[in-house]
């Protein structure tokens, strides 16, 4: 998928692998009898989360994968969480489980993923899984930095030898992207908040992903120019939606950038389909 601009196209891309996935959910349809299953859990009723929730299953209902939403009220307990995802794992028509985050703050997120069993882990963030990325064993990994690895392929950005910078030290998307890249033998820098003078770290970068939630925090000054930009980061300013990535100001020096929105999400989101499918076969055998 190439681009005339400097556009990497979320959506489109997201388009492609949801039709990748709905053929794939046909095949094993008339191969194997299986639908593919995803259930979502949503605890409490934090508006965003809800709509995040809304936007997998839509685009569940695009690729023919079979969604099930289950939800919990704000003060439900871990042990009717952990209850939740042990009646999920044993379930043979559901072969992948998500937890939407953030949960409420007296819940245990951590334990919460440690809960569904490794097999069905949508997300990629079990330990299990996350121990398999770092000996460089990609199956189930976190979504979103699974579906910037995915458009780099797509848009022939080369990585091998690479400078490869990352602001932001998450265990969603961060460290996972870390070990993709190292993976792919870029040479990799990880800063955070606590990074001194984070501007001598960008400026090097062939390729450069900011996944802070820090409006603007990356101005035209700081990056290389021709760089590949990934603004995983998306906030509100001044009534918009934005990135990260000083998006205007840095796009005459980059060679490639995602926008907010319509670059990351669309495809972290296409990325979750793409895991149900392959649980789907796994599991089946």
């Amino acid at each position: 998928m190439k681009s005339g601009n400097k556009l990497i196209d979320g959506r489109a891309l997201a388009k492609k692998i949801e039709q990748e996935v709905a053929k794939g959910v046909a095949e094993i349809k008339s191969s194997k009898g299986i639908t593919p299953g995803l259930a979502t859990i949503l605890v409490g009723d934090d508006e965003g989360s809800k709509m995040y929730v809304r936007l997998k299953h839509k685009a569940c209902e695009r690729a023919s994968v079979h969604a099930e939403d289950h939800t919990l009220p704000a003060d439900a307990g871990q042990e009717e969480l952990t209850a939740l995802i042990h009646s999920l794992n044993n379930r043979d028509d559901i072969h992948a489980i998500l937890v939407q985050l953030p949960l409420p703050p007296h819940l245990d997120a951590q334990a919460a993923m440690e809960a569904i069993a490794p097999g069905k882990d949508a997300d990629g963030f079990n330990p299990v899984n996350m121990g398999k990325l770092l000996i460089g064993n990609e199956g189930l990994v976190p979504c979103t930095p699974k579906g910037i690895i995915r458009a780099m392929e797509e848009y022939g950005v080369e990585v091998e030898g690479k400078n490869a910078v990352i602001v932001g030290h998450s265990n969603v998307v961060g460290k996972p992207m870390a070990a993709m890249l190292l993976n792919r033998n870029a040479t990799v820098s990880v800063c955070h908040v606590y990074t001194d003078d984070l501007k001598r770290y960008t400026t090097q970068a062939d390729i450069l992903i900011s996944a802070t939630g820090v409006p603007h925090l990356i101005k035209a000054d700081m990056v290389k120019k021709g760089a590949v930009v990934f603004d995983v980061g998306i906030s509100q300013k001044d009534g918009k939606v934005v990135g990260d990535v000083d998006f205007e100001a840095v796009l005459p020096e980059v060679s490639l950038i995602t926008p907010v929105p319509g670059g990351v999400g669309p495809m972290t989101i296409s990325i979750l389909l793409q895991h149900t499918l392959e649980s789907a076969h796994r599991l089946s055998g």
